[in-house]
C-alpha cells in the first residue's frame, strides 16, 4: 500500500456516516437502498459515501440485476494498522531519479578525466566524491598506507586529507598502518 492509498483510507474513515456504513456491512453484503433505510439517510448520500469508501479500497461492489451490492474488503480489514501507517511513498522512483541526477551533476562538476578538481566544501557533495574514489577499493581487502596513497594520488594531490576524511566518514577503517574499505 502506498502512502497516498493509506491517506485515502484514513480520510474515508474520518466520517461518521461512513463508519456507520462500514459497521452495517460487517453484518453482510447490502445494496444502497437497504443501507439508506437502516441508517436513516437518503440513497444518494449512501452512494456518495460508498464512492469514497470504494476509492479507499474499504468496500467492494458488484452488480446484481438492477442493484449494486456492497461488501467489505476483508483483506484490507485484516491488515495491521502499523503496516498501513508504514506505507512507502508512491514517488520513490521519482525521488531516486532526482538523487541520481544530483549525483551525476556533482560528479560531472568535480571530476575531469578521472581526477578530482577540488575537494567539495559541502559535506553531501564531498561524500559523493569520496564514494566515487572508494569504488577503486575492494571492500574487505586490506591495504597498506602506501597502496592507499598510490590509488588516491592520481585522483587528487591532497591524498592525506582525502584518506583522513574517508576514515572519519566511515568509508574506510584504519587499524594501525592497514586500511579497509567498509562501504
Amino acid at each position: 500500500m502506498t502512502q497516498e492509498n493509506a491517506l485515502k483510507l484514513f480520510k474515508s474513515l474520518s466520517d461518521m456516516s461512513r463508519l456507520r456504513i462500514i459497521q452495517s456491512l460487517t453484518k453482510g453484503e447490502m445494496y444502497t437502498e437497504l443501507l439508506a433505510e437502516r441508517l436513516g439517510i437518503t440513497p444518494s448520500t449512501v452512494s456518495f459515501h460508498m464512492k469514497k469508501l470504494e476509492e479507499a479500497g474499504l468496500v467492494i461492489s458488484r452488480k446484481e440485476q438492477y442493484y449494486t451490492v456492497y461488501s467489505l474488503n476483508r483483506d484490507l480489514f485484516e491488515m495491521k494498522l502499523s503496516d498501513i501507517a508504514s506505507s512507502e511513498p508512491e514517488e520513490t522512483d521519482e525521488q531516486q531519479k532526482r538523487e541520481d541526477k544530483y549525483r551525476s551533476k556533482v560528479i560531472e562538476s568535480f571530476f575531469e578525466y578521472g581526477k578530482l578538481r577540488s575537494i567539495p566544501v559541502q559535506r553531501k557533495k564531498k561524500l559523493i566524491c569520496y564514494e566515487v574514489i572508494a569504488e577503486r577499493f575492494v571492500p574487505g581487502r586490506i591495504y597498506t598506507e602506501k597502496e592507499l596513497d598510490d590509488i588516491i594520488l592520481p585522483i587528487h594531490e591532497d591524498y592525506c586529507t582525502i584518506r583522513r576524511d574517508m576514515i572519519s566518514e566511515g568509508i574506510l577503517r584504519r587499524d594501525g598502518n592497514q586500511y579497509v574499505r567498509i562501504k
